[in-house]
This record gives C-alpha cells, sequence and structure tokens, in this order.
C-alpha cells in the first residue's frame, strides 16, 4: 500500500497512519496520550538541539533514514556532554511513498531509540505531493552531565582523540547511489555510551565533535578558529579501513573530507590521552580509536604526512556529497 494525500488531510487516514505506524513504534506514557504538546520531565539545565534527514538512499548498508536521525540528534546532544533524554519526529511524506517502507524506518528509529536510551515523545506528519520520498525532521532535549564542554575550550599541550575508522557512512552511500557491491557499511551509531565512558573514567573533557558532513578536516579547522589554536595531526594515526581506503584510491577520494555518522572526536588534556584512549577503546564504538594529533600555538590545521612531509588541511570547499544525511 502507499500513501496518498489523504493520509495528511486529519481524518480517518491520517488516524490510521499514526496508530499503525508511529504509535505502535514509539509506544510510550508521553506520545500516548496524543496531546497537543508532550510534557517532560526536565530540571536543571538542558542541551537541545535538531536537524533534518533527507538522505538519497533511504535505505543503505548499515542503517536507514530512521536510524541516521535518531543518532544525528542523540549524537549532537551527547557532544555537548549532555545524557539525550526526549526526541520529537516530524515526518515529510511524499504521495507515492510505500507504507511498508515507511514502518520499517519507524522500526528502526525504534530500535535506535531503545539502544539510545531516548524516548519519542512528540510527532507530526505531513503529506505533500512527489515521487514517494521521505523526509524527517528530529529535535532533542538531553540534561547536561558535564558543564563547560565546548569548541572554545582547547588549550595548548592538548591531545585529539578519534574514535574510529573515517568514510564509512559516506562510501556505502556512494556506493548505494553508484550500484558498487562491495562489503562497507554504514558507521551510523549513537555515540553517548562512548562519551559516558569517558566521563564515568574521570576525563576532563574539553571538547568533542561528531564527525559529519565535511568531514574530520572541516570539524578539526572548526576547532582551530574557535580555539584560536593550531591544530597539529599525524597522517598514520588517522584510522581508514582496507575497504574504505581501496574506495578512496578508486574514485579518488579523501577520507579526512567524507561524512561519517558514528564518529566523534574528542579533546582531552594531554597528560590524559591515554587514559582517555583506553576507555573509548573499551567500548564496541571507539574500539578502533586512536590519539591522532594535539593542539599547538598558532592557527589552522596541519598534518604529518606518511612520507614525514606537511600538508595544510583546509575545510571543505564546494559539495563533497549531496544528501549524505
Amino acid at each position: 500500500m502507499n500513501i496518498d494525500l489523504s493520509h495528511g488531510s486529519g481524518g480517518k487516514q491520517t488516524s490510521n497512519l499514526i496508530h499503525d505506524i508511529f504509535l505502535k513504534n514509539f509506544d510510550n506514557e508521553i506520545l500516548n496520550k496524543l496531546e497537543d504538546a508532550a510534557v517532560l520531565d526536565i530540571s536543571g539545565r538542558i542541551a537541545y538541539t535538531t536537524d533534518s534527514f533527507v538522505v538519497t538512499p533511504m535505505f543503505f548498508p548499515g542503517g536507514d533514514i530512521g536510524k541516521l536521525a535518531v543518532c544525528g540528534t542523540v549524537n549532537d546532544l551527547s557532544m555537548m556532554g549532555a545524557k539525550p533524554k526526549y526526541l520529537t519526529a516530524g515526518f515529510i511524506i511524499e504521495a507515492g511513498a510505500d507504507m511498508e517502507q515507511l514502518n520499517q524506518i519507524a522500526q528502526t528509529m525504534k530500535i535506535t531509540a531503545l539502544e539510545a536510551d531516548v524516548k519519542i515523545v512528540a510527532g507530526d506528519t505531513k503529506v505533500i505531493e512527489g515521487s514517494g520520498n521521505i523526509y524527517i525532521n528530529t529535535s532533542g532535549v538531553g540534561d547536561i552531565l558535564k558543564e563547560g564542554v565546548s569548541i572554545q575550550n582547547c588549550s595548548i599541550g592538548d591531545a585529539i582523540l578519534l574514535s574510529g575508522n573515517l568514510g564509512e557512512h559516506h562510501a556505502a552511500i556512494m556506493s548505494g547511489r553508484m550500484g558498487i557491491k562491495n562489503t562497507i557499511s554504514s558507521d551510523c551509531a549513537p555515540l553517548f555510551s562512548v562519551v559516558s565512558d569517558l566521563l564515568e573514567n574521570g576525563i576532563d573533557v574539553r571538547c568533542m565533535r561528531d564527525v559529519t558532513r565535511g568531514g574530520l578536516a572541516t570539524v578539526l579547522n572548526e576547532v582551530s578558529e574557535s580555539s584560536n589554536c593550531r591544530v597539529e595531526i599525524s597522517e598514520t594515526s588517522i584510522p581508514v579501513s582496507r575497504e574504505v581506503r581501496g574506495f578512496c584510491d578508486i574514485l579518488g577520494l579523501d577520507p579526512l573530507y567524507m561524512a561519517n555518522e558514528g564518529k566523534m572526536i574528542a579533546v582531552v588534556p594531554g597528560e590524559q590521552a591515554k587514559k582517555a584512549l583506553a576507555a573509548m577503546k573499551q567500548n564496541k564504538y571507539g574500539k578502533n580509536a586512536e590519539i591522532i594529533g594535539k593542539i599547538t600555538e598558532g592557527s589552522g590545521v596541519s598534518m604529518t604526512t606518511a612520507l614525514h612531509g606537511s600538508r595544510i588541511i583546509d575545510i571543505l570547499y564546494g559539495e563533497g556529497l549531496p544528501r549524505i544525511c
């Protein structure tokens, strides 16, 4: 069965859509009331974020747009030292969308939200004319566990850690679009457990960022600009899987500029770097973590290459890959 414009009319078909797909999958005591707004239990300072997801294809190795929507918002909250707590989910559905695919996306969101320990407590659906695409907007709130985590906090002598292999999401999406058969899966994952491991081990985290569109190079340039510092990294320390490395060699891609959806950097005091690395590696989403560089005096981002040269790493210019998330 396909979605048609009557599913957005506010009548019986809309009610059926909400009950048969969204309430069935997102079932919780707050959402089930179907009030005009969710009443939430929040105390103290919170983090709040919102994001929209328009990925093509909607289904890819390692996930789908639903998993992406939950992980993207959960990770943005986590990077601020917050425990994600509640999400909202707004769906813009083009007429012609397949009902079973929509249900599959909702099921994936349910599974991912359970892993991330968050509740989807409010939502909205709009049905528009189109060719069957589905777009999702999510917003999220979380309780601040560690105050002062900020991209402006980096200091000379700090170490930079990367939680794992670069480029897997980008390569998975591009492979799907180009019909390339390989074993590469998206790294799409909720990262709060990695953050929690760092904090529970007493790491004084200065800054965290998830490495999404624009890739590692862009994130590190943002760190340099915001903290008025220089970022120095080592090419041989940056983890990239053999499969992604081969994919990049064939297509002329640079892992530093490729999108990820389950990787983060953490900037920590230099003397805590090894302890922080051990904390990351104990987590399944940080098993390939590495210390990739340090904060020094100056500006910009530079990389010591495998041949012991020096390369300036600039921010992404132009379009890396449209509709990656």
